[in-house]
């Protein structure tokens, strides 16, 4: 009776592993292991000849390597074979044991080329994956866009990610514009959020800026003064942020990773960090597309600058940038924070414009459960405005049209708009 008690007492305890490790209640730091993991494709600052990628394992490999060929039909790994080492940094995690984040930037690719590569070290290898490289001229371009997932990631979030693979399986890369977890130093909370995005990661680059939520927060700091500049509520970008992304630091110093641009065919993409140093970045923006050279113009930031959601409003953050996008002709701003839907008409100096004048478009929109009642402060300044509903966007470019769809999780289309040069 004995042997059969701690039989079924050791059933039981499996079971329970098992479960807890099913629903997340295990932290996603005691799942790491020697097998690469969180595996994801980052933009570089030039997507037509290099592609970042990077990886976590536990502190039992501290040498890691990634490998690189052009992908043909019949991979031969036994030649045509590129190794590269790649860098690791340390990071302590929830707390519990220390992960060990690797990363490496394929250099000297060519443009408009298909790539299989895997990554891992000398013995334990993850399986190859592909990528393909921008082109070096002028393109059509598809990405998909995202506002906050936040809450639920693996339980209400997955859907919608599988969703807009299904409907823009094509798409050269996904784009988020912060709060993609709730608390940026909860490790396990990333680890969900990855295993809610499944491989995608590992064959479509992401690019991503920070949200509010993926700062620590500062005990007993005051709120937001939404008609000063910011006093912070924050005390710096997670720990987690720039060991786990690849991102181009080209931007104002101390936001490397969190603000910066890139060209990807003939479209300028300026993400920007809506928490702190926004008088910095202002003037960073104004270098940055006084020399741009491409035909389309889109910005990323967190925070709305013509709000949507409950009482919120920016003002201050108005001040510094409306007249910059107007000046230098930004087409396109996508932004969440505001867990509502919310497109402006194309607007010069907060007014609508004409179809066929010179305009940006703002969006906010979300793609996690978490929704808020809509501020209809500028409900005269909106094309459409929604709520309750998770959602994401399918941008699609030519060369004198950029066409915008946004669907719900259910693969409906919710709003839609067209851009003519």
């Amino acid at each position: 009776m004995r042997i059969n008690s701690r039989s079924r007492f050791n059933k039981t305890l499996i079971l329970i592993i098992f479960a807890m490790a099913g629903c997340g209640c295990m932290t996603a730091a005691s799942q790491s292991g020697r097998t690469p993991d969180r595996i994801i494709l980052n933009l570089t600052e030039n997507p037509a000849v290099s592609q970042a990628v990077t990886w976590r394992t536990d502190d039992d490999v501290k040498d890691s390597q990634a490998q690189i060929m052009l992908a043909t039909d019949y991979l031969d790994t036994d030649n045509n074979v590129s190794t590269l080492d790649a860098e690791t940094e340390p990071v302590s995690v929830d707390d519990v044991k220390t992960a060990y984040y690797h990363s490496v930037v394929f250099k000297d690719l060519k443009p408009n080329t298909l790539y299989a590569y895997r990554v891992g070290s000398k013995d334990i290898w993850s399986e190859w994956n592909q990528f393909k490289t921008a082109s070096d001229a002028a393109a059509p371009l598809k990405f998909v866009y995202f506002g906050d997932p936040q809450v639920e990631l693996e339980s209400k979030c997955s859907r919608v990610f599988r969703m807009s693979y299904k409907k823009a399986p094509d798409a050269a890369f996904w784009f988020f514009v912060g709060d993609t977890v709730n608390n940026g130093e909860y490790d396990n909370e990333w680890g969900e959020f990855f295993s809610a995005l499944g491989w995608a990661p590992r064959v479509t680059p992401f690019i991503l800026t920070p949200g509010n939520h993926e700062y620590k927060k500062r005990p007993g700091a005051p709120s937001l003064q939404a008609n000063k500049p910011i006093n912070l509520e924050q005390k710096g970008l997670s720990r987690l942020w720039r060991p786990q992304f690849t991102l181009p630091q080209n931007g104002p110093a101390g936001l490397e990773e969190s603000a910066y641009y890139l060209d990807y065919q003939d479209v300028r993409i300026v993400m920007l960090n809506g928490t702190e140093k926004i008088e910095e970045q202002a003037k960073w923006l104004k270098k940055v597309l006084s020399k741009n050279p491409q035909r389309w113009t889109i910005v990323g930031i967190h925070q709305p600058f013509y709000s949507t959601g409950e009482d919120r409003d920016n003002p201050y953050n108005r001040s510094l940038f409306i007249k910059i996008f107007d000046k230098y002709a930004v087409d396109l701003v996508l932004q969440g924070h505001d867990h509502t839907y919310g497109r402006t008409y194309k607007l010069l100096n907060g007014v609508k414009q004409p179809d066929d004048k010179p305009g940006t478009v703002y969006t906010v929109s979300v793609s996690g459960p978490k929704q808020y009642d809509p501020n209809k402060r500028f409900e005269s300044l909106m094309a459409k405005m929604g709520t309750k509903k998770q959602l994401f966007q399918v941008i699609t470019i030519g060369k004198d049209t950029l066409r915008y769809e946004s669907f719900t999780a259910t693969g409906e289309l919710f709003d839609s708009f067209t851009l003519k040069k």
